[in-house]
């Protein structure tokens, strides 16, 4: 079977159960593949609408002989998909340019995805693999069960032959149980290749990433069927990837290499965190060390910035996938040294958390905490796993009265959050705890504290001086992503705290000769001349 010309892709998206908001959804990522056969139409299966939209956009945008068409039984988001205004379900940069230039021409959306299936050449089936909550593997092994529903609904329902494009994260060899499934099903005449084409996409960049990719990875079985539909995803891509980015490999490598690498950009994240607690202790600036390491070409200054924790759907998830499967494998030592990376993060969150009710008199009880961001990360509003969600937690469960504002995450969203990190906890008596601001500025009224939990460029540019007259003094602010001018806002009159400082809660201080000897809070003394201790960011002073 030769590769073939495509010129209409399908994708879709189930609606099997009702999915989070997340877990639900576009087949668009399919798009992606605009695989290359006569008929050309591609079904994507069941997709993430968070990367799954802007894949298929893109593919239409550069692609405009291939007719690409987004299918979700879920009426209200395909209307939203349609909408005069172009008010897309998701926020990512840049998007809402690229399908308006698309839709209408080669771009659409439609509910019926039994027709995607089967006009379909190409399908993606990209759904959401959460980590197991029960059974074996709960807690570590990726929940496939929406990739086996998409795979025995698209056995149901195609009526030819078609390329299987497994877009999703999953463990090895997930392929070879979607190839088992289709084959034990298919009708006479029917026949399926199975490809893995994994995404590589970040949110809040996904259209510059797919513009101008890294790489784009295709794995396919070692045969000529095999090596052919690969090539019918390659020249798809070709429109506008140049052909030395895109690698073609084995399935298994594929499915491999993207569980390798969310693992090992959050191994840099949780390493340069590790650092920033010795950089505290010490005096050393985490910025200057990260620097410095970073201009080593063999290291790279990327994901090198020290914060409260990484987020998002992926990191955690896939980390914790890759355990689980090198403990499958008999491999304990390897599976201990990912779940290190885990755990490295989690204390970071737990450590940032303490800082500020240590620094606050060690309570917080009673007293109002302003939570700027609760997206995972800038310019996106999702939500899942976010470091801000384990902020607002660890504050309530000090009694904390929490304000919180977002530039994009729903005030449902937020809410639904809150309630799935306090179970049996009703919404309203949460809502006598938290609140939800409509701005920066309300958010931090009153307040004893400002925890930055989210880089939205926009935390920049606050009137900084009009929210310090409006806090309780002394007014605190906590840079959980190193976000503003520390020494701006000092000589507003803040007090800051970010990863870098050495942080001394001086007890005392006694004078000898031309030095101090300071007791600190963390119970040891440190010798320090008198200028270093002037520059500190002490809370109080009882010299002797």
């Amino acid at each position: 079977m030769a590769p073939v010309q495509v010129k209409k892709i399908c994708c879709s998206t189930f609606s099997y159960y009702s999915f989070s908001l997340y877990s639900l959804l576009t087949v668009a990522q399919s798009v992606l593949d605009t695989l290359v056969r006569t008929r050309s139409s591609i079904f994507l299966g069941i997709a993430d609408i968070r990367l799954g939209g802007p894949t298929c956009a893109v593919i239409a945008l550069k692609c405009p002989h291939i007719q690409v068409t987004i299918v979700d039984l879920n009426q209200q988001r395909i209307d939203a998909w349609n909408s005069p205004g172009f008010d897309i379900p998701i926020y990512e940069p840049g998007l809402v340019d690229v399908v308006r230039q698309c839709r209408g021409r080669n771009l659409f959306f439609s509910t019926d995805v039994t027709k995607g299936i089967q006009e379909a050449d190409l399908i993606f089936v990209s759904v959401n693999t959460p980590t197991k909550k029960s059974g074996v593997g709960a807690g570590f092994a990726a929940d496939l069960n929406y990739v086996e529903l998409a795979t025995r609904q698209i056995a149901a329902v195609a009526t030819s032959s078609k390329i299987v494009v497994e877009k999703s994260t999953v463990p090895c060899r997930t392929a070879e149980s979607m190839r088992t499934i289709l084959e034990a099903n298919s009708k006479p005449n029917c026949r399926f290749d199975i490809l893995s084409n994994p995404e590589f996409l970040a949110e809040g960049t996904a259209i510059t990433d797919l513009f101008s990719p890294d790489r784009v990875l295709i794995g396919s079985l070692q045969t000529p069927e095999g090596r052919d539909a690969c090539e019918s995803l390659t020249q798809v891509y070709a429109n506008w990837v140049p052909k030395d980015r895109i690698l073609n490999v084995g399935l298994w490598s594929s499915e491999l290499s993207k569980l390798a690498a969310n693992a090992m950009l959050a191994q840099r994240i949780s390493s340069i965190n590790a650092l920033s607690a010795i950089c505290e202790a010490t005096g050393a600036n985490i910025d200057e060390v990260a620097h410095a390491v970073g201009y080593d070409s063999r290291v790279g200054p990327k994901f090198l910035k020290a914060s409260v924790g990484f987020g998002g759907s992926c990191f955690q998830k896939d980390i914790l996938n890759l355990v689980y499967l090198s403990e499958s494998l008999h491999l304990p030592e390897v599976a201990a040294y990912w779940r290190q990376v885990v755990e490295m993060n989690e204390y970071q969150k737990a450590r940032f958390s303490k800082r500020v009710v240590d620094t606050l008199f060690n309570t917080i009880t009673g007293k109002k905490i302003a939570v700027l961001g609760f997206a995972f990360k800038a310019d996106t509003g999702d939500t899942r796993e976010s470091a801000a969600i384990t902020l607002i937690k660890n504050f309530q469960n000090e009694k904390a009265k929490v304000s919180i504002y977002d530039p994009q995450v729903s005030e449902s969203q937020i809410w639904s959050d809150l309630q799935e990190v306090n179970p049996g906890t009703s919404l309203d008596a949460i809502k006598k705890q938290v609140t939800i601001s409509s701005s920066a500025i309300e958010a931090c009224m009153d307040a004893e504290a400002v925890v930055i939990a989210t880089e939205w460029n926009e935390f920049r540019a606050i009137a900084w001086e009009e929210v310090y007259a409006h806090m309780n003094k002394p007014a605190f602010v906590f840079d959980g992503r190193m976000l503003v001018d520390a020494d701006k806002l000092r000589a507003i009159g803040f007090k800051v705290r970010s990863f870098w400082r050495l942080m001394v809660c001086v007890a005392n201080i006694t004078l000898t000769g031309d030095c101090y000897w300071a007791g600190s809070c963390v119970n040891f003394y440190r010798r320090v001349d008198a200028r270093t201790l002037k520059n500190l960011p002490t809370l109080f002073f009882n010299t002797a």
